[in-house]
Protein backbone atom coordinates (compact mmCIF):
# COMPACT_ATOMS: atom_id res chain seq x y z
CA UNK A 1 0.00 0.00 0.00
CA UNK A 2 1.19 3.32 -0.54
CA UNK A 3 2.04 5.33 2.89
CA UNK A 4 5.06 4.89 5.36
CA UNK A 5 4.92 2.19 7.51
CA UNK A 6 4.33 2.85 11.05
CA UNK A 7 3.73 -0.41 12.51
CA UNK A 8 2.78 -3.79 12.75
CA UNK A 9 0.18 -6.11 14.98
CA UNK A 10 -0.01 -9.16 14.89
CA UNK A 11 -3.11 -11.69 16.76
CA UNK A 12 -3.86 -14.76 16.79
CA UNK A 13 -6.46 -17.12 18.50
CA UNK A 14 -6.91 -20.83 18.30
CA UNK A 15 -9.82 -22.88 17.35
CA UNK A 16 -12.30 -25.38 19.18
CA UNK A 17 -12.54 -29.13 18.98
CA UNK A 18 -14.87 -31.79 20.97
CA UNK A 19 -17.60 -29.63 22.15
CA UNK A 20 -19.42 -31.58 24.85
CA UNK A 21 -22.45 -29.97 25.43
CA UNK A 22 -22.94 -27.96 21.89
CA UNK A 23 -26.23 -27.78 20.85
CA UNK A 24 -27.02 -25.98 24.81
CA UNK A 25 -25.40 -22.74 24.06
CA UNK A 26 -28.00 -21.26 21.95
CA UNK A 27 -31.07 -18.80 22.11
CA UNK A 28 -33.66 -21.82 22.04
CA UNK A 29 -31.49 -24.22 24.78
CA UNK A 30 -31.64 -20.76 26.88
CA UNK A 31 -29.64 -22.31 29.37
CA UNK A 32 -26.56 -25.01 29.04
CA UNK A 33 -23.61 -26.23 29.64
CA UNK A 34 -20.56 -26.90 27.06
CA UNK A 35 -16.94 -27.92 27.72
CA UNK A 36 -14.98 -27.84 24.65
CA UNK A 37 -10.70 -27.78 23.73
CA UNK A 38 -8.86 -25.10 21.98
CA UNK A 39 -6.36 -26.27 20.03
CA UNK A 40 -3.22 -25.01 17.67
CA UNK A 41 -2.32 -23.89 14.94
CA UNK A 42 -4.26 -21.30 15.37
CA UNK A 43 -5.73 -18.76 13.28
CA UNK A 44 -3.34 -15.16 12.07
CA UNK A 45 -4.12 -12.27 11.62
CA UNK A 46 -1.18 -9.56 10.42
CA UNK A 47 -1.85 -6.05 10.43
CA UNK A 48 0.09 -3.40 8.37
CA UNK A 49 -0.44 0.32 9.69
CA UNK A 50 0.66 2.66 7.04
CA UNK A 51 -0.07 6.55 7.29
CA UNK A 52 -2.71 8.08 5.10
CA UNK A 53 -1.67 11.59 4.65
CA UNK A 54 -4.45 11.52 1.42
CA UNK A 55 -7.55 10.25 3.88
CA UNK A 56 -8.83 8.21 1.44
CA UNK A 57 -11.89 6.47 2.59
CA UNK A 58 -11.39 2.57 1.05
CA UNK A 59 -8.88 2.69 3.54
CA UNK A 60 -8.59 -0.96 4.27
CA UNK A 61 -7.28 -3.76 2.02
CA UNK A 62 -7.95 -7.59 3.17
CA UNK A 63 -5.58 -10.00 2.11
CA UNK A 64 -7.94 -13.76 2.53
CA UNK A 65 -5.04 -16.27 1.98
CA UNK A 66 -6.87 -19.53 2.04
CA UNK A 67 -9.14 -17.78 -0.79
CA UNK A 68 -6.55 -16.53 -2.60
CA UNK A 69 -8.66 -13.04 -2.10
CA UNK A 70 -7.57 -9.67 -1.95
CA UNK A 71 -9.93 -6.80 -1.47
CA UNK A 72 -10.33 -2.99 0.04
CA UNK A 73 -12.96 -1.38 2.06
CA UNK A 74 -14.41 1.35 3.89
CA UNK A 75 -14.21 0.45 7.75
CA UNK A 76 -17.32 2.71 7.99
CA UNK A 77 -19.67 1.40 5.45
CA UNK A 78 -18.68 -2.72 5.23
CA UNK A 79 -20.67 -4.32 2.35
CA UNK A 80 -22.15 -7.75 2.35
CA UNK A 81 -19.75 -8.70 -0.24
CA UNK A 82 -17.48 -10.14 -0.18
CA UNK A 83 -16.88 -12.24 2.43
CA UNK A 84 -19.46 -10.02 5.05
CA UNK A 85 -18.18 -11.48 8.07
CA UNK A 86 -14.52 -10.52 7.70
CA UNK A 87 -16.24 -6.56 6.72
CA UNK A 88 -18.76 -6.21 9.89
CA UNK A 89 -16.07 -7.71 11.57
CA UNK A 90 -13.11 -5.00 11.15
CA UNK A 91 -15.92 -2.25 10.97
CA UNK A 92 -16.80 -2.99 14.84
CA UNK A 93 -13.65 -1.48 15.70
CA UNK A 94 -13.38 2.21 15.27
CA UNK A 95 -10.13 2.84 12.87
CA UNK A 96 -8.89 5.96 13.35
CA UNK A 97 -9.25 7.92 9.49
CA UNK A 98 -5.20 8.85 9.39
CA UNK A 99 -4.39 5.27 8.60
CA UNK A 100 -4.27 2.62 6.24
CA UNK A 101 -4.43 -0.79 7.22
CA UNK A 102 -2.86 -4.30 5.04
CA UNK A 103 -4.86 -7.40 7.02
CA UNK A 104 -3.85 -10.71 6.16
CA UNK A 105 -5.50 -13.69 7.35
CA UNK A 106 -4.64 -16.96 7.59
CA UNK A 107 -6.93 -20.14 8.79
CA UNK A 108 -4.30 -23.40 9.37
CA UNK A 109 -7.65 -25.32 8.60
CA UNK A 110 -9.91 -25.28 5.74
CA UNK A 111 -13.53 -23.70 6.36
CA UNK A 112 -16.68 -25.01 7.21
CA UNK A 113 -14.94 -28.20 9.61
CA UNK A 114 -17.33 -27.04 12.63
CA UNK A 115 -14.06 -26.29 14.47
CA UNK A 116 -15.23 -23.04 15.24
CA UNK A 117 -12.64 -21.15 12.20
CA UNK A 118 -15.10 -18.16 11.52
CA UNK A 119 -15.39 -17.65 15.55
CA UNK A 120 -11.26 -17.81 15.77
CA UNK A 121 -11.18 -15.38 12.78
CA UNK A 122 -13.61 -12.70 14.37
CA UNK A 123 -11.71 -13.23 17.24
CA UNK A 124 -8.38 -12.41 15.69
CA UNK A 125 -9.39 -9.76 14.07
CA UNK A 126 -10.81 -8.32 16.99
CA UNK A 127 -7.72 -8.80 19.15
CA UNK A 128 -5.78 -6.86 16.70
CA UNK A 129 -7.92 -3.97 16.04
CA UNK A 130 -8.34 -3.58 19.89
CA UNK A 131 -4.52 -3.59 19.92
CA UNK A 132 -4.09 -1.21 17.11
CA UNK A 133 -6.74 1.08 18.87
CA UNK A 134 -5.26 1.28 21.92
CA UNK A 135 -6.50 -2.10 23.67
CA UNK A 136 -8.30 -2.35 27.01
CA UNK A 137 -10.74 -4.97 25.95
CA UNK A 138 -10.53 -7.94 27.50
CA UNK A 139 -10.87 -11.49 26.66
CA UNK A 140 -14.91 -11.95 27.24
CA UNK A 141 -15.84 -8.31 25.68
CA UNK A 142 -14.17 -9.55 22.41
CA UNK A 143 -15.99 -12.57 22.47
CA UNK A 144 -19.49 -11.13 22.84
CA UNK A 145 -18.44 -8.75 20.54
CA UNK A 146 -17.59 -11.24 17.74
CA UNK A 147 -20.62 -13.43 18.78
CA UNK A 148 -22.86 -10.20 18.23
CA UNK A 149 -21.16 -9.58 14.49
CA UNK A 150 -22.77 -13.25 13.57
CA UNK A 151 -26.10 -13.30 15.38
CA UNK A 152 -27.16 -9.15 15.24
CA UNK A 153 -25.15 -7.80 12.09
CA UNK A 154 -25.19 -11.53 9.98
CA UNK A 155 -28.33 -12.65 11.26
CA UNK A 156 -26.41 -16.22 11.80
CA UNK A 157 -27.63 -18.92 14.00
CA UNK A 158 -24.68 -18.88 16.77
CA UNK A 159 -24.19 -20.59 19.84
CA UNK A 160 -21.67 -18.89 22.17
CA UNK A 161 -18.83 -21.56 22.50
CA UNK A 162 -16.68 -20.93 19.80
CA UNK A 163 -16.03 -17.37 20.79
CA UNK A 164 -15.27 -17.73 24.01
CA UNK A 165 -13.16 -20.73 23.36
CA UNK A 166 -10.96 -19.10 21.22
CA UNK A 167 -10.37 -15.88 22.95
CA UNK A 168 -10.75 -18.03 26.53
CA UNK A 169 -8.15 -20.64 25.39
CA UNK A 170 -7.04 -23.84 27.20
CA UNK A 171 -9.94 -26.41 28.18
CA UNK A 172 -13.44 -24.31 29.02
CA UNK A 173 -16.32 -25.37 30.95
CA UNK A 174 -19.13 -22.41 29.98
CA UNK A 175 -22.03 -22.28 32.32
CA UNK A 176 -25.07 -20.38 30.03
CA UNK A 177 -28.04 -19.74 32.64
CA UNK A 178 -29.33 -17.21 30.35
CA UNK A 179 -28.65 -16.45 26.78
CA UNK A 180 -26.04 -15.10 25.96
CA UNK A 181 -25.07 -14.24 29.51
CA UNK A 182 -22.19 -16.88 30.58
CA UNK A 183 -19.91 -18.45 33.35
CA UNK A 184 -16.37 -19.59 32.23
CA UNK A 185 -13.86 -21.30 34.09
CA UNK A 186 -10.64 -22.99 33.10
CA UNK A 187 -11.24 -27.10 33.49
CA UNK A 188 -7.82 -27.74 35.24
CA UNK A 189 -6.15 -30.70 34.52
CA UNK A 190 -2.66 -32.32 35.77
CA UNK A 191 0.53 -32.37 33.52
CA UNK A 192 0.07 -36.31 32.77
CA UNK A 193 -3.88 -36.02 31.95
CA UNK A 194 -3.06 -33.25 30.13
CA UNK A 195 0.00 -34.79 27.97
CA UNK A 196 -2.27 -38.20 27.47
CA UNK A 197 -5.11 -35.68 26.05
CA UNK A 198 -2.41 -33.76 23.61
CA UNK A 199 -1.29 -37.37 22.78
CA UNK A 200 -4.17 -39.01 22.54
CA UNK A 201 -6.47 -36.77 20.58
CA UNK A 202 -7.03 -36.59 17.08
CA UNK A 203 -9.05 -34.15 14.43
CA UNK A 204 -10.78 -35.87 11.46
CA UNK A 205 -11.32 -34.12 8.08
CA UNK A 206 -14.57 -35.82 6.93
CA UNK A 207 -13.91 -34.77 3.23
CA UNK A 208 -15.65 -31.81 2.99
CA UNK A 209 -16.87 -28.36 4.59
CA UNK A 210 -20.09 -29.69 6.61
CA UNK A 211 -23.30 -28.98 3.83
CA UNK A 212 -25.95 -28.69 6.93
CA UNK A 213 -27.86 -25.86 6.79
CA UNK A 214 -31.45 -26.67 6.08
CA UNK A 215 -30.54 -30.03 8.75
CA UNK A 216 -29.98 -27.72 11.64
CA UNK A 217 -33.04 -25.44 10.60
CA UNK A 218 -35.12 -28.50 10.95
CA UNK A 219 -33.53 -29.52 14.35
CA UNK A 220 -33.90 -25.72 15.35
CA UNK A 221 -37.68 -25.58 14.50
CA UNK A 222 -38.23 -28.70 16.57
CA UNK A 223 -36.60 -27.26 19.29
CA UNK A 224 -38.61 -24.14 19.16
CA UNK A 225 -41.77 -26.03 19.92
CA UNK A 226 -40.63 -27.16 22.97
CA UNK A 227 -41.37 -30.71 22.83
CA UNK A 228 -39.91 -34.23 24.22
CA UNK A 229 -36.13 -32.87 22.19
CA UNK A 230 -35.36 -30.87 25.11
CA UNK A 231 -34.99 -33.68 27.13
CA UNK A 232 -32.11 -34.29 24.69
CA UNK A 233 -30.58 -30.81 25.33
CA UNK A 234 -30.86 -31.30 29.20
CA UNK A 235 -29.21 -34.64 28.74
CA UNK A 236 -26.21 -32.70 26.70
CA UNK A 237 -25.53 -30.62 29.25
CA UNK A 238 -25.43 -33.40 31.41
CA UNK A 239 -23.22 -35.03 29.51
CA UNK A 240 -20.83 -31.66 29.68
CA UNK A 241 -20.93 -31.62 33.47
CA UNK A 242 -19.69 -35.31 33.70
CA UNK A 243 -16.92 -34.74 31.39
CA UNK A 244 -15.48 -31.72 33.05
CA UNK A 245 -15.44 -33.95 35.54
CA UNK A 246 -13.71 -36.75 34.41
CA UNK A 247 -10.80 -34.96 33.46
CA UNK A 248 -10.27 -33.06 36.45
CA UNK A 249 -9.98 -36.41 38.10
CA UNK A 250 -7.61 -37.79 35.49
CA UNK A 251 -10.18 -40.55 33.87
CA UNK A 252 -9.77 -40.30 30.31
CA UNK A 253 -12.19 -43.83 30.09
CA UNK A 254 -14.96 -41.75 31.39
CA UNK A 255 -14.39 -38.29 29.38
CA UNK A 256 -14.16 -40.74 26.60
CA UNK A 257 -17.85 -42.47 27.22
CA UNK A 258 -19.02 -38.61 27.66
CA UNK A 259 -17.60 -38.50 24.14
CA UNK A 260 -19.81 -41.00 22.95
CA UNK A 261 -22.90 -40.22 24.89
CA UNK A 262 -23.07 -37.04 23.04
CA UNK A 263 -22.63 -38.00 20.04
CA UNK A 264 -25.56 -40.44 20.31
CA UNK A 265 -27.54 -37.66 21.84
CA UNK A 266 -27.01 -35.54 18.47
CA UNK A 267 -28.18 -38.52 16.75
CA UNK A 268 -31.26 -38.62 19.36
CA UNK A 269 -31.70 -34.59 17.65
CA UNK A 270 -31.53 -35.82 13.91
CA UNK A 271 -30.37 -38.96 12.57
CA UNK A 272 -28.84 -36.94 9.92
CA UNK A 273 -26.53 -35.00 12.36
CA UNK A 274 -24.16 -37.50 12.28
CA UNK A 275 -23.04 -39.12 9.01
CA UNK A 276 -22.58 -41.98 7.34
CA UNK A 277 -18.67 -41.20 6.96
CA UNK A 278 -18.59 -40.12 10.74
CA UNK A 279 -19.80 -43.42 11.63
CA UNK A 280 -17.47 -45.16 9.31
CA UNK A 281 -14.60 -43.67 10.92
CA UNK A 282 -16.40 -43.90 14.45
CA UNK A 283 -15.97 -47.69 13.91
CA UNK A 284 -12.44 -48.18 12.71
CA UNK A 285 -11.55 -46.15 16.24
CA UNK A 286 -13.56 -48.68 18.18
CA UNK A 287 -11.97 -51.69 16.52
CA UNK A 288 -8.61 -50.02 17.38
CA UNK A 289 -9.59 -49.57 20.91
CA UNK A 290 -10.54 -45.68 21.02
CA UNK A 291 -11.75 -44.27 24.03
CA UNK A 292 -14.29 -41.98 22.33
CA UNK A 293 -15.19 -40.39 19.44
CA UNK A 294 -17.90 -37.41 18.74
CA UNK A 295 -18.89 -35.11 16.07
CA UNK A 296 -17.63 -31.60 15.74
CA UNK A 297 -19.95 -28.88 16.25
CA UNK A 298 -23.82 -29.45 15.40
CA UNK A 299 -23.06 -32.13 12.90
CA UNK A 300 -24.47 -33.13 9.69
CA UNK A 301 -23.16 -33.89 6.62
CA UNK A 302 -19.02 -33.20 5.89
CA UNK A 303 -17.24 -31.68 8.90
CA UNK A 304 -14.77 -33.24 11.50
CA UNK A 305 -15.05 -35.85 14.61
CA UNK A 306 -12.65 -35.60 17.70
CA UNK A 307 -11.41 -38.87 17.89
CA UNK A 308 -9.93 -39.99 21.61
CA UNK A 309 -7.24 -42.55 20.58
CA UNK A 310 -6.15 -45.77 22.26
CA UNK A 311 -3.17 -45.47 24.86
CA UNK A 312 -0.77 -47.80 23.04
CA UNK A 313 0.93 -45.83 20.40
CA UNK A 314 1.07 -48.12 18.12
CA UNK A 315 -2.50 -49.26 17.65
CA UNK A 316 -3.53 -45.44 17.82
CA UNK A 317 -1.42 -44.96 14.58
CA UNK A 318 -2.49 -47.84 13.01
CA UNK A 319 -6.41 -46.24 13.63
CA UNK A 320 -4.85 -43.24 12.39
CA UNK A 321 -3.55 -44.60 8.98
CA UNK A 322 -6.61 -46.56 8.47
CA UNK A 323 -8.93 -43.76 8.59
CA UNK A 324 -6.56 -41.81 6.05
CA UNK A 325 -6.39 -44.91 3.87
CA UNK A 326 -10.51 -44.73 3.58
CA UNK A 327 -10.30 -42.51 0.94
CA UNK A 328 -12.90 -39.18 -0.46
CA UNK A 329 -10.90 -36.54 0.93
CA UNK A 330 -11.03 -37.76 5.03
CA UNK A 331 -7.60 -37.31 6.51
CA UNK A 332 -6.30 -36.15 9.81
CA UNK A 333 -5.71 -32.30 10.71
CA UNK A 334 -2.28 -32.33 13.07
CA UNK A 335 -3.82 -30.62 16.09
CA UNK A 336 -2.02 -29.98 19.68
CA UNK A 337 -4.15 -28.68 22.98
CA UNK A 338 -3.72 -24.84 23.49
CA UNK A 339 -3.62 -23.51 26.46
CA UNK A 340 -3.85 -19.78 25.39
CA UNK A 341 -6.73 -18.16 23.94
CA UNK A 342 -6.35 -15.22 21.97
CA UNK A 343 -3.15 -13.13 21.95
CA UNK A 344 -2.03 -10.03 20.44
CA UNK A 345 1.38 -8.23 20.22
CA UNK A 346 3.17 -5.36 17.97
CA UNK A 347 5.82 -5.41 16.38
Amino acid sequence: MDGTLLKTVHARAPIRVNDIGGWTDTWFAGRGRVLNIAVAPAVEVRILVFDNPDRRKKRVRVRAENYNETFDMDPDAPRREPHPLLQLTIASVPIPADVLLEIRLFSPVPAGISTGTSAAVSVALLGGLDRLSGGGRGWAEIARLAHRVETEKLGLQSGIQDQICAAHGGISFIAMDSYPDSRVRRVRIDRETWAALDRRLALVYLGRPHESSALHEQVIARLETGGPQMIVLRDLARTADEAAAALESGDLASYGEAMIRNNESQRSLHAGLVSGDADAVASIARKAGAAGWKVNGAGGDGGSMTLLGPEDGVRRRRMLDRIERMGNGIRIIPVSLSAEGLKSWEE
